[in-house]
């Protein structure tokens, strides 16, 4: 049996039972199903919410008079024109401080002999799990231009300067520190794989090393460093809680702060919202298919056929420079908004007078804390988040296995289908997500809308792309000729993904299920159009807070928030190296 045909599944004498020749359509056919109820009808439902003037609260989908009248609505609305600049401005600027950042760190861990550089790899990726509302609060508390602590500290020590952190210049800074590891990672892999020779080729010419940098170096790994701007972009773009923390005090609105503001109205302008969303839908798609053309465009080949080391460039006495470099981007993005949140979380009044009173122990108490365990909505919603994100964990493992399993190891007829339908997700923000599913459920029978399900399809879906992309590195990974040597001995399909897959691929399904986890847990995004009193999760109670202008309350939350999250990664670090080390001895 070849790979080829055993792969195929194939099914085509007489003698093989009609069940069996049924059961490849089947499967594609189910998994298509899937694939359609869980990404192809919100999305239709949303263009229909778009050229429809039906409300799906009050009408459900019974009257429905197409017209253009909201799209033309919002393609002349002189305030969605605002937002869509503004967005463009904030993701823009932010892109460009991502890709500085980026590019430094992976030049200084993988190009130079800088102290640590495995320390710095790996504190440099903390931002990733910082959920984007935490930072957004963090840095309120940080740059607010009145009772802000850096400017509380400039005040003390003398300096007339003052941050205003409530401004596009403050969202594009916290843009541009916290989505600076997206360009890390594609622009890392590159240096790790480019021919050293050509810089040294350079430098024997008589170039310096940082003329080399600039002429030799960055231009080789140019697609890398686009991809991971593009793919950075992307991700600011569909983000709705900085602009809402940073942004929304300045009267700067985004496209996203936009959409919620048109259902926050009263009557919730539904129509509108969802004509502004495939609007910020399209804007994202763009620039994932441009990504995508990058990525396999054109080819910037810098790996030989003869083995080689990285280069790694001798700084000398300016490696601690370079040190210290690092060292402050993970003070700026780590400690300092750490020690705003703490500060905040257990004083009694954010108020400093001066700089002494920051350090007066009888302004400290335990008294936010107290005030939102206290209110019963706080377990409610840590409960929620848990359960929410188990169901997100394993019906989103489940699925992408089976998606990942039919697009990486078969032939099945179908599966190119399947491949690009789990992939549409990728160019469709939280936002977007949580609108289509409330068009999708709210006006229809059954009472899926405000449950714990929705709320987890609407997850599954939006993070189904990157569940199947991590579990198939796992699956190519894992030789054929196993698959094989079981069927021989008389296995059938399921026994062998069960007793040859299952086991082998075990860290990368943990991993899936894990990533799945930790982002539905900090998903903002998609929950804020499906949840309701009974179905609050703690990304939408923690907005709740800050829109109450309690900072203390906010901050304190932000802290139980993130170490629910610290902790749920321990745990599931510790289980993913089990899961490594029994998938070793298996093989």
């Amino acid at each position: 049996m070849t790979a080829t045909s055993a792969a195929a599944l194939p099914v085509t004498t007489d003698a093989v039972p009609v069940a069996r020749r049924l059961a490849v359509p089947l499967w594609i056919g189910a998994l298509l199903v899937i694939l359609t109820f869980l990404v192809i009808y919100p999305l239709l439902m949303l263009f229909f919410g778009a050229i429809s003037d039906s409300n799906p609260v009050i009408d459900g989908f019974g009257k429905f008079n197409p017209s253009l009248t909201h799209f033309m609505a919002v393609l002349g609305n002189e305030n969605v024109r605002l937002a869509f600049f503004n967005a463009l401005v904030a993701c823009g600027g932010g892109t460009v401080l991502a890709v500085v950042i980026g590019l430094a760190f992976s030049w200084i861990v993988v190009r130079t002999n800088t102290p640590f550089k495995g320390f710095i790899a790996g504190a440099s990726m903390i931002p990733l799990f910082v959920p984007p509302l935490v930072a957004g609060v963090a840095w309120s508390i940080l740059g607010s231009p009145k009772t802000g602590l850096l400017n509380t500290v400039l005040k003390w020590i003398g300096v007339d300067f003052r941050f205003d952190f409530y401004s596009m210049s403050g969202l594009i800074l916290v843009f541009g520190f916290y989505y600076a590891p997206y360009v890390y990672m594609f622009t890392a892999s590159a240096l790790r794989n480019m021919d050293p020779s050509l810089e040294e080729a350079s430098e024997v010419s008589g170039a310096s090393a940082f003329t080399t940098l600039f002429t030799v170096t960055f231009p080789l790994i140019a697609p890398a460093i686009l991809a991971g701007s593009l793919l950075s972009f992307v991700v600011m773009l569909g983000i709705y809680g900085i602009p809402a923390a940073l942004g929304a005090p300045a009267n700067i609105s985004v496209l996203t702060t936009y959409i919620f503001k048109l259902t926050a109205w009263s009557p919730p302008l539904y129509n509108t919202a969802a004509a502004v969303a495939i609007l910020l839908m399209v804007v994202t798609a763009i620039f994932v298919w441009a990504q995508q053309r990058v990525l396999s465009g054109r080819s910037f080949a810098t790996v030989a056929g003869k083995a080689f080391r990285p280069r790694s460039l001798n700084l000398g006495p300016w490696r601690w420079l370079t040190f210290g470099l690092a060292l402050a981007y993970l003070f700026i993005v780590v400690v300092l908004p750490t020690i705003a949140l703490v500060i905040a979380a257990f004083r009694r009044f954010l108020f400093f007078k001066d700089f002494d009173a920051v350090f007066d122990t009888k302004a400290y108490s335990w008294v936010h804390f107290n005030s939102i365990f206290d209110n019963p909505l706080t377990m409610i919603s840590i409960w929620n988040t848990m359960k929410v994100g188990v169901i997100t964990a394993v019906v989103g493992g489940v699925l992408a296995f089976a998606i990942g399993y039919t697009i990486n190891r078969t032939q099945a007829p179908g599966r190119k289908i399947i491949d690009l339908l789990s992939t549409i997700p990728v160019a469709i923000p939280g936002l977007v997500v949580g609108v289509a599913y409330l068009w999708a459920w709210i006006g229809l029978p059954g009472g899926l809308y405000g449950t714990i399900w929705i709320l987890a399809l609407a997850f599954v879906a939006r993070f189904i792309p990157d569940t199947v992309k991590a579990l198939s590195t796992s699956f190519m990974q894992i030789h054929r000729e196993l698959e094989e040597a079981a069927w021989i001995c008389g296995r059938g399909l399921l026994s062998t993904i069960a007793t040859i897959m299952v086991p082998l691929a075990r860290p990368g399904i943990v991993a899936s299920m894990t990533l799945l986890f930790v982002l539905s847990v900090r998903e903002l995004g998609s929950s804020l159009f499906l949840y309701t009193s009974d179905t609050t999760v703690m990304a939408v109670l923690l907005l709740d807070y800050y829109e109450g202008g309690n900072v203390g309350k906010t901050a304190a939350f932000s802290l139980v928030q993130t170490v629910i999250l610290a902790v749920l990664l321990g745990i599931t670090t510790w289980l993913s190296r089990g899961a490594a080390e029994s998938s070793a001895r298996a093989g």
